[in-house]
């Protein structure tokens, strides 16, 4: 029987997606146990209701068992999905509250920016746990993450706890692969490409149809169409010449150009407090997951293709599949620290991952992605280090905050952030 732990299962919607795609493959029946685990007494019972009710209806035979032990669920699985929120929403009021009272704007907030450092820092912590407990009940599985801030919370793992198995996923490669798909107007499977970099920072490398480069007909159709050209990420890719992997909004506020400019944001439709907007729509959706729940009547019960469920399926069946994954260095990419967190393409089988090297970036982009690994590296450093100086110091170099606050801003609104989260910070920092 394969062992799948799911931390942080009150995430009643996603763990639903995953639950109904594992649930989804035929060769998988009878053969899994959904072991959940949250902090939430209520919301995992809500998680348990819903993985049972999944099984039953698609005619998996899973077993599913839920505790509020984190040790006690992960014990003995092959594969835990991790896909928590430390803090919930009242947190990441506070992360995009506190900033915006000192004039910093936000969108999404949960990678970079003064948003993505306090995710960071509030957890991190539990990470580590997490990396200690597998090291001690599950040494052999694989600790699928979808938890942002994503290049922050594999490295931290494989940097501060002795496991080591631990894989970062995220849908940005392939919607950014899909999207491009449409605007040259070919089926995805036809097109070459290759992407990477860091999640929410990685660039289309290839782009190509037959071996012929489509860059030159993606800048014409770009040239042609004035509402494309107010999208950020058409933008960067118009000034570095590769097509970014982060949507327009979220792309924003990791440089320095777009958020602190009020032209900016009105050229490029950048929607300041986006995540907030996502956030009371994801409570809206639990409450209808719930009603649904609760009625007599079947699930709406659609495959997703989560990475994940696709990851755990080429394992255990060896049908291979090809897929984006976050994953230390180790000279997967030229030019960058062989202990970053970096996303690149790989292959999973029988056998395991096998997460293909991609040589060096262009220059342009590897400066790029240096701004950007100085807050992530600084942050990990941070909790890894129990030194504080490094958070203001991450703060600092920040792109989008460098644009707009002062030495003296960025370090009272820190100031301010450390004592609003209180216990969620590490104490080492607090």
């Amino acid at each position: 029987m394969v062992r799948i732990g799911f931390i942080g299962a009150g995430s009643v919607e996603f763990t639903r997606n995953v639950v109904t795609d594992l649930c989804s493959f035929p060769e998988l029946h009878g053969e899994l146990h959904l072991a959940l685990h949250d902090i939430d007494a209520e919301r995992l019972g809500y998680a348990e209701a819903l993985a049972r009710r999944v099984s039953d209806q698609l005619g998996a035979g899973a077993t599913v068992s839920a505790s509020i032990d984190r040790r006690t669920a992960l014990e003995g699985c092959d594969y835990v999905v991790n896909e928590i929120q430390v803090g919930g929403y009242r947190a990441t009021r506070t992360d995009f509250d506190i900033p915006a009272r000192y004039g910093l704007r936000q969108t999404i907030a949960d990678t970079i920016g003064i948003g993505g450092i306090f995710r960071g820092l509030r957890t991190i912590p539990v990470l580590l746990g997490i990396g200690h407990d597998l090291a001690d009940v599950a040494p052999d599985s694989v600790l699928l993450n979808y938890s942002n801030p994503m290049a922050m919370l594999p490295w931290a793992v494989y940097s501060g706890t002795p496991f080591r198995n631990v894989v970062g996923l995220c849908h940005s490669v392939r919607d950014t692969h899909k999207f491009l798909a449409g605007l040259v107007g070919h089926p995805e499977e036809e097109l070459e490409l290759v992407t990477a970099g860091f999640n929410h920072q990685a660039f289309v490398l290839r782009f190509a149809l037959g071996g012929e480069d489509l860059y030159p007909r993606l800048r014409e159709i770009v040239e042609a169409d004035p509402e494309l050209r107010r999208r950020v990420r058409v933008e960067i890719f118009r000034q570095f010449g590769y097509f970014p992997t982060e949507s327009s909004e979220h792309g924003a506020e990791y440089v320095p150009w777009f958020m602190h400019h009020d032209s900016q944001i009105d050229q490029f439709r950048v929607p300041v407090g986006e995540y907030l907007r996502r956030s009371e729509e994801n409570l809206s959706e639990l409450d209808q997951t719930l009603a649904a729940l609760r009625s007599d009547g079947p699930l709406d019960l659609t495959p997703t293709s989560e990475l994940a469920s696709e990851y755990i399926h080429a394992h255990q069946t060896g049908r291979p599949a090809e897929i984006y994954v976050n994953v230390r260095n180790d000279g997967l990419i030229d030019g960058l620290p062989a202990e970053a967190c970096v996303e690149v393409p790989a292959t999973i089988d029988k056998a395991g991952l096998h997460p293909r090297a991609v040589g060096a970036l262009p220059p342009q982009l590897t400066a790029l992605n240096r701004t950007f690994l100085n807050v992530v590296e600084l942050t990990v450093r941070a909790v890894l280090d129990g030194d504080r100086r490094h958070v203001y110091q991450a703060a600092l170099l920040d792109p989008n905050t460098a644009a707009t606050l002062t030495t003296t801003q960025i370090h009272d609104m820190c100031d301010e952030l450390f004592t609003a989260h209180g216990d969620l910070i590490p104490s080492s920092l607090r």
